[in-house]
């Protein structure tokens, strides 16, 4: 007569070290897998800046290169120090931490694990108007040329919304940029100043999304109905009020769609 077959002693220890190679190497893998995903179709520029996609790329080349290296290692191997941990004296007091760590190990490994799967199944998205304007008032606008302008007037050929926004804020001599034309996208937020009917936004951002600040400068009442978040590219003339404000009075303005690059750096 044959024994009946009992359940696998080993079987919670596989299960434990299977969830933590995929708390380890399988978030890593794919994060990595994502970010080289998001490199080839050039969108990855959403998250960062154009100057770091090649080393971004490169750390999740050598992540993937040694994830494949860790599946090549036996089960919990990962967590294998070469020591019994075993102790039959354990007390009812390590017991409880012993379990306080399984949870939050678990909890931090759902959260992991939702946010990789999210960026797995969500398509990429720009920081959206809402965003721009709740961090609006968060510090003040200071982007590279910003001594430039402060000291004279600049070449004005290459400027950007976040340029044009540093030199409403902060030029010295307004009245030398009255007269200056413009051509520049941005989307369409609430305009912060008593003049201007609209405000034309840009996200600017120095390495990734994170310290990303908004940049707008004034646009007068233009023809057309716009709302909140529309892409629009304004051609017109910078002028200057008596007080020194400086604001863009459009001669053109075009909805149009999205830029595939929707920052600027």
């Amino acid at each position: 007569m044959s024994e009946p077959h009992l359940p696998d002693a080993h079987l919670p220890e596989r299960r434990r070290a299977l969830a933590a190679r995929w708390l380890g190497v399988g978030l890593a893998a794919a994060i990595a897998v994502v970010t080289l995903g998001l490199a080839v179709s050039g969108r990855l520029t959403l998250y960062i800046s154009p100057d770091t996609v090649w080393f971004a790329s490169a750390a999740a080349v050598l992540m993937l290169i040694g994830a494949v290296w860790t599946c090549v290692l036996p089960l919990g191997a990962e967590s294998d120090h070469g020591h019994d941990h075993g102790h039959d004296h354990a007390d009812a007091g390590s017991a409880g931490r012993r379990t306080l760590s399984r949870v939050g190990a678990w909890t931090a490994g759902i959260l992991a694990s939702a946010v990789v799967l999210a960026a797995l199944v969500l398509p990429p998205a720009s920081l959206s108007a809402e965003i721009a304007m709740q961090r609006a008032g968060e510090s003040t606008v200071l982007f590279a040329g910003a001594d430039d302008v402060d000291l004279g007037v600049a070449d004005t050929t290459t400027f950007g919304v976040g340029d044009w926004a540093n030199a409403f804020a902060n030029a010295t001599r307004p009245e030398d940029y009255d007269g200056a034309t413009v051509t520049l996208t941005g989307f369409v937020t609430p305009s912060a100043g008593e003049k201007g009917s609209l405000g034309l936004t840009r996200m600017v951002i120095t390495h990734c999304v994170i310290d990303a600040r908004p940049a707008s400068v004034p646009v007068d009442e233009a023809a057309g109905s716009y709302e909140t978040g529309d892409w629009i590219e304004v051609t017109g003339t910078v002028k200057a009020d008596a007080d020194g404000a400086l604001r863009i009075e459009p001669t053109d303005v075009k909805r149009i769609k999205e830029p595939k690059d929707p920052y600027e750096y």
